[in-house]
């Protein structure tokens, strides 16, 4: 799949045509971070960044006690990749990728939605707990 930055000055392929998995998270740091009322995530195995001096890093604690190094570009400041050291996958912000199928996103972290979470979706009122990458996604936001 083909992901970019607001300006085109950060561009990347992701490593498999889909991801892993996809999330809709509705916790107050994704909120922070988009500025919006909640964030996305697409899960993949962890790839090589994009070798560009457009890439920038910001780095903060997670509620865990890891550091989630969080990749955005200097030009625009969209934010594109955030990634945990321990962990084999990374988050692609899924506002910067082109063609992912919504209707297989979970949305976690319901409990503070502040938007209406679409009937039939899978959800949890907090991390998902069943999903394969629910305890990655919470270090990953």
């Amino acid at each position: 799949m083909n992901a970019r930055c607001q300006c085109g000055a950060v561009s990347f392929k992701t490593p498999l045509p889909e991801p892993l998995a996809l999330y809709i998270c509705h916790c107050s740091e994704c909120k922070k971070q988009t500025g919006s009322a909640f964030g996305t995530s697409a899960i993949f195995p962890r790839f090589k960044l994009p070798e560009t001096e457009n890439l920038n890093c910001y780095a903060r604690p997670t509620a865990s006690g890891e550091t989630l190094y969080c990749y955005f570009c200097r030009v625009c400041g969209t934010r594109l990749i955030h990634l945990a050291q321990s962990q084999n996958v990374l988050s692609v912000k899924g506002g910067c990728i082109e063609g992912l199928d919504w209707s297989k996103a979970i949305h976690i972290w319901t409990k503070s939605a502040m938007v209406p979470i679409p009937e039939g979706s899978e959800a949890y009122s907090e991390r998902s707990s069943s999903a394969e990458f629910g305890q990655t996604q919470e270090l990953l936001d």
